[in-house]
């Protein structure tokens, strides 16, 4: 594929619009190559520690942390496509009106709690980086990660914050 198909290819297999698509596009990409990377590194591990009796050093930190940026690059994009559990056991005894006003309510509640999780993990990143800790066998950064944790956490809750009202207004147009 060229990069003058790109865009082409990412409109038709994306359904969100404007920058959201690209922003799908962006974190789905970085996800699929951490995974790409994970799985390689698994192999290679399992084939240096069976074969030749000594595994990749650092597998379990570098695995840890691969796990943390595919989960949440991927955790703004469930969040805009509402992929997430909804139990919805009361909705055929409530009014549609409320259904939609209890989803809003939720949405604002869930991005103030995103939001609030990422400003004590940005906290967190800070001091870390500030303290100079590192993991254990490779040396690499933690604060660095938790950051990064941190922006997507925001990521997140204004996309849920955005999502939540446009799934109001949505519903309240059909």
């Amino acid at each position: 594929m060229s990069l003058a198909t790109l865009p082409a290819w990412v409109a038709e297999h994306y359904e969100e619009k404007g920058p959201v698509k690209w922003l799908a596009f962006f974190l789905e990409s970085c996800a699929a190559l951490v995974l790409f990377a994970l799985m390689t590194l698994t192999c290679m591990d399992v084939i240096g520690r069976y074969f030749f009796g000594n595994a990749v050093n650092g597998a379990v930190e570098l695995t840890e942390i691969g796990l943390a940026i595919l989960v949440f690059a991927e955790m703004p994009i469930v969040t805009w496509r509402g992929g997430h559990v909804v139990v919805d056991l009361l909705d055929s005894f409530i009014s549609n009106k409320l259904i939609r006003i209890l989803g809003l309510f939720s949405a604002i509640l869930m991005s103030g709690g995103l939001y609030f999780l990422a400003e004590r993990m940005f906290y967190l990143g800070n001091r870390s980086l500030r303290r100079e800790v590192v993991t254990e066998y490779l040396e690499i950064p933690v604060g660095y990660i938790v950051q990064y944790i941190a922006l997507m956490s925001y990521a997140t809750a204004v996309l849920m914050l955005t999502y939540g009202i446009y799934r109001i207004i949505k519903e309240t147009r059909d």
